[in-house]
């Protein structure tokens, strides 16, 4: 089935307002049935939920006087399982990644001593890794490579060893749009280490279908918003055993109003497609239609504004740039030669196209970005259109 983004377009009532939304990096559109969806919640959460009377293969065994708003975490960790290719078990949710991070970092305590050594990675944001870097025991980073920002796998031959309890990194930039050779990592690890993995797929997961045998990490990270859901994140573990192995992982400061948009937004991914199935077969099938979609407008973009004199692509452009050859997802950062981001951003935000400026990093200052006068990003998504491409190419043309 051919992905149809005017179908798809017509589920998002706030594309109504005129503007172009090129920012999901940032602020993802939510889709309308999300948003009615944690209204609804919101109301019903202090209900006394109904209790099933059916014994069927799939109805809920519940006590009497249960209120709806435990249901709705419970229904919220199946959807992300479903998201995922899971079992429900495997699935802790929180409020953000942050907290979970935190909360995880003080779990691991058993795991984490001060002769072991934790490796983190430079493409990541320190507000995720500082928690582990504050154990007491050595931290150790993968660096990018400053020409594609890229993360280079073969670094983790020795950066791993025996000492090292855990491996962290994101699997995609979420402004570059390099996509970390994560089963190589993974392989690197497991052949020196027993150090567990765990991988950020939050930039990821918008334009890629997950399956659990493609990395083998033994714990995912995502956030929900940035998928257009509600603020509610999520780690999933490879193997229930692996609770054994640390403190305990509360589930706490969870918003059931909020949790209840969970399972609308995986439908709503799940019917991006179209066709018919369990929930999970056809979240596969719609990602992978997704997928296809995006990376052709991704491989349009970076042609329509490779093409420009004037655009450095960050990572793309330039003899220390791959060319585009590198594996991406489409989201890049750009900078017009002469002209200041700020400038940029104004001009397109005067032609009605939300983009961001590319925020201050180690990374951005290491690959020049400052000294160009700064960088804005670009993020597709499934509302996009080409037509949305050639619109912004002809404003920044405008400024050469």
């Amino acid at each position: 089935m051919v992905y149809d983004v005017a179908r798809v377009r017509g589920q998002y009532l706030s594309l109504g307002d005129g503007w172009t939304y090129l920012n999901a990096h940032q602020c993802p559109q939510i889709p309308e049935r999300v948003a009615a969806a944690v209204s609804r919640s919101f109301r019903l959460a202090t209900a006394v939920a109904d209790v099933e009377t059916s014994s069927g293969s799939h109805s809920r065994v519940q006590a009497p006087g249960r209120l709806q708003g435990d249901m709705l975490i419970d229904d919220a960790r199946l959807a992300v399982a479903d998201l995922c290719g899971v079992t429900s078990d495997r699935v802790v949710l929180g409020p953000d990644l942050e907290v979970l991070y935190l909360r995880l970092a003080r779990a691991m305590r058993p795991l984490l001593r001060r002769t072991s050594s934790v490796v983190l990675s430079g493409l990541d944001d320190p507000a995720l890794s500082e928690p582990f870097a504050e154990f007491g025991g050595e931290v150790r980073r993968a660096q990018p490579d400053l020409g594609t920002g890229a993360l280079p796998a073969s670094q983790y031959r020795q950066l791993v060893d025996g000492s090292t309890r855990l491996v962290a990194l994101a699997a995609a930039h979420p402004h570059l749009g390099t996509v970390a050779p994560v089963g190589e990592i993974v392989e690197h690890t497991r052949a020196r280490s027993r150090a567990w993995v765990l991988v950020d797929a939050t930039a990821y997961l918008p334009y890629r279908p997950l399956e659990p045998g493609d990395w083998d990490a033994d714990i995912v990270a995502l956030d929900i918003g940035q998928l257009g859901g509600p603020q509610v994140a999520a780690l999933v573990f490879r193997d229930t055993a692996m609770f054994r192995r640390i403190d305990a992982l509360p589930e706490t400061s969870l918003a059931p109003g909020l949790l209840g948009g969970v399972p609308d937004l995986v439908g709503h991914l799940a019917d991006l497609g179209g066709g018919g199935g369990t929930r999970r077969t056809r979240v596969q099938r719609s990602m992978a239609e997704l997928r296809r979609y995006l990376d052709d407008l991704g491989r349009d973009l970076h042609m329509l504004l490779g093409t420009l004199p004037t655009v450095h692509i960050l990572g793309v452009s330039g003899e220390a740039g791959d060319g585009g050859r590198g594996e991406r997802i489409p989201r890049l950062s750009f900078a017009v030669r002469g002209v200041p981001a700020t400038t940029v951003h104004q001009r397109l935000l005067d032609n009605g196209l939300v983009t961001t400026i590319l925020p201050d990093s180690r990374l951005a200052s290491d690959m020049g970005v400052e000294e160009v006068g700064g960088a804005v990003t670009v993020s597709l998504s499934p509302v996009t259109t080409r037509h949305d491409l050639e619109h912004l190419t002809r404003v920044v043309a405008s400024l050469a």
